[in-house]
């Protein structure tokens, strides 16, 4: 496997992101380019990438390749690029070699792990809501209801959305359709803080996020970033937590 980045930020913003989630993954890469599915070890959340192999300015890849990378390790690397430098990859046996070429080309090699899991992948469901809205305001709403509590509620009407969250103290933001899109039934779910607090760091790499749900249904979140696919998966909180 032989790959390059002429910008590395997206892919650096990306990995940043994910090693919130998740510390060791499967890094998979195919001809269509390099991608992660990866649940967290409490079950809970599902992360998902991918950046399309058009991105690269070289793909070179005799075969399909799993790599288990410590995200933490990889994070630390990508971020010694500078703007305008440029990244390559490159896997030799059970190491992960990683270029970074500016002034000067730096080296590193990262020791490649065994993680035994089988394949995921990313679930499809249908949902009863779905709201489109702008990310750094769905960003301040869970940033409010941190202050306060440590899961929230999610309530969709056909022309409204509600997030509320309580404690001692309580928080409540709506939104109309004339401010965000909205295409929903009915529908309410409850949802941890803690981890949608993980989950907005998506707008280091879109200004949009769409939400999809269902009444006590694992939620889907997707931070639409051009042919670039960043996406979670939530387990709900159950009702008799509040």
């Amino acid at each position: 496997m032989h790959v390059k980045l002429d910008n590395p930020r997206l892919f650096t913003d990306l990995i940043t992101i994910i090693s919130e989630l998740v510390v060791e993954v499967r890094l998979k890469a195919t001809k269509e380019g390099l991608s992660v599915t990866a649940i967290d070890p409490a079950n809970v959340a599902m992360v998902y990438f991918k950046m399309p192999a058009e991105l690269f300015s070289q793909f070179e890849l005799e075969r399909e390749e799993v790599l288990g990378v410590n995200l933490e390790n990889l994070r630390a690397v990508l971020r010694r690029c500078k703007p305008g430098s440029s990244l390559l990859l490159n896997k030799n046996d059970n190491i992960l070699n990683v270029s970074i070429h500016d002034k000067v080309k730096r080296d590193f090699s990262l020791a490649l792990i065994d993680i035994h899991s089988d394949d995921k992948e990313l679930p499809t469901w249908e949902f009863k809501s779905v709201v489109k809205m702008d990310a750094d305001a769905f960003a301040e709403v869970v940033e409010d209801g941190l202050v306060v509590a440590d899961a929230c509620t999610f309530n969709a009407e056909p022309n409204k959305f509600i997030v509320e969250a309580s404690g001692l103290n309580s928080a409540r933001a709506e939104f109309s359709s004339e401010e965000i899109e909205i295409y929903s039934d009915t529908s309410r779910a409850r949802f941890s803080l803690e981890y949608l607090n993980k989950f907005i760091k998506g707008t280091k790499v879109s200004n949009r996020v769409t939400l999809s749900f269902s009444d006590n249904h694992p939620m889907r979140i997707d931070f639409p970033t051009g042919n670039v696919m960043l996406s979670f998966v939530l387990a709900p909180r159950i009702e008799q937590d509040e």
